[in-house]
């Protein structure tokens, strides 16, 4: 019964030790969500006029562009996928990698080739286990990313949508993210970020159908697009990790609060049973004490006679 008794304390130590951290983490993701947030917020505005201005450039002039034109027939679509560099974060990076599956197929089902790039360890080694191939990864940043690192992704990217299709370009580009929605909330969403839609380009107010200014372009109004398409697909970019980094945050302190809750119940379930075990081992002590004075009662009765 002692043994016994010494391996329930044993483990009650070792999920101690484990909800320690647990909890640490809970509260340092909590932190970094509130920092995410503000990042978010404060890249909405410019991604926004952004859109604004290339939607302006579109509608006023009738230049053929990679940012704005369509294909007739578009057969190459390059997919970026954005996951996390470390786990314990739930289903965060799983939900985003279904996502990316499923955009996948339906690409692929409309004809198109699909090129896949990635942010994030945990969709790199998704791939490189199942021995898929990648047309480029980024890793390290997942969780605080900057405005350089978006540039970095993006430069890929931009140049593959440049290309022709017959020397590896591609006719499409979409985004694959998570959303924050709120602390309880993230979404897996994908988005078409090239060629950009001009009857869902968003501008400031979130309303439809506003009329633009008329402009005049200097020198012309396909090297104003050459110089806004780089700026367009970084801030989109830059925006989806902001998100996916305030997603992995809140995924994780979910993930760890639930981890902390787990570990206390378990040690109050090893703490009834161990109790019960040290119960019964001072009920037989004592059983085995009043046997034994019962025996040396006896035996001195009988010694009397």
């Amino acid at each position: 019964m002692g043994a016994q008794l010494r391996v329930y304390k044993r483990r009650i130590r070792a999920i101690t030790a484990t909800k320690k951290i647990t909890k640490a983490m809970e509260m340092i993701a909590a932190s970094r969500i509130v920092k995410a947030q503000r990042k978010v917020a404060a890249s909405m505005p410019y991604a926004t006029e952004l859109t604004r201005a290339v939607t302006a450039v579109a509608t006023g002039s009738n230049t053929k562009h990679a940012l704005t034109t369509e294909v007739e027939t578009p057969t190459r679509a390059a997919i970026l996928l954005i996951t996390s560099d470390r786990g314990l974060a739930g289903g965060y990076s799983s939900n985003a990698i279904k996502q990316a599956e499923r955009l996948t197929e339906r690409l692929r089902a409309e004809g198109k080739e699909v090129d896949t790039y990635i942010v994030g360890r945990k969709g790199v080694a998704y791939f490189g286990f199942r021995e898929r191939k990648v047309a480029d990864s980024w890793t390290g940043f997942t969780d605080s990313p900057a405005y350089a690192d978006a540039k970095r992704v993006a430069g890929p990217l931009i140049e593959a949508i440049q290309l022709d299709t017959a020397e590896g370009g591609v006719d499409e580009l979409h985004v694959v993210y998570t959303e924050f929605v709120s602390m309880m909330t993230q979404n897996a969403v994908d988005g078409r970020m090239l060629p950009l839609s001009l009857d869902k380009a968003p501008d400031e107010d979130g309303a439809k159908g506003e009329i633009l200014p008329l402009f005049d372009f200097e020198p012309s109004a396909e090297d104003v697009l050459d110089a806004l398409l780089p700026r367009y697909v970084e801030s989109r970019i830059y925006n989806a990790l902001l998100q996916s980094a305030a997603s992995e945050h809140a995924a994780r302190r979910r993930a760890m609060k639930s981890a902390t809750d787990n570990a206390g119940d378990l040690i109050k379930s090893l703490s009834r049973l161990a109790n019960a075990a040290r119960q019964a081992e001072i009920t037989q002590e004592i059983s085995e004490i009043v046997g034994g004075a019962s025996a040396m009662a006896d035996a001195t009765a009988g010694s009397d006679k």
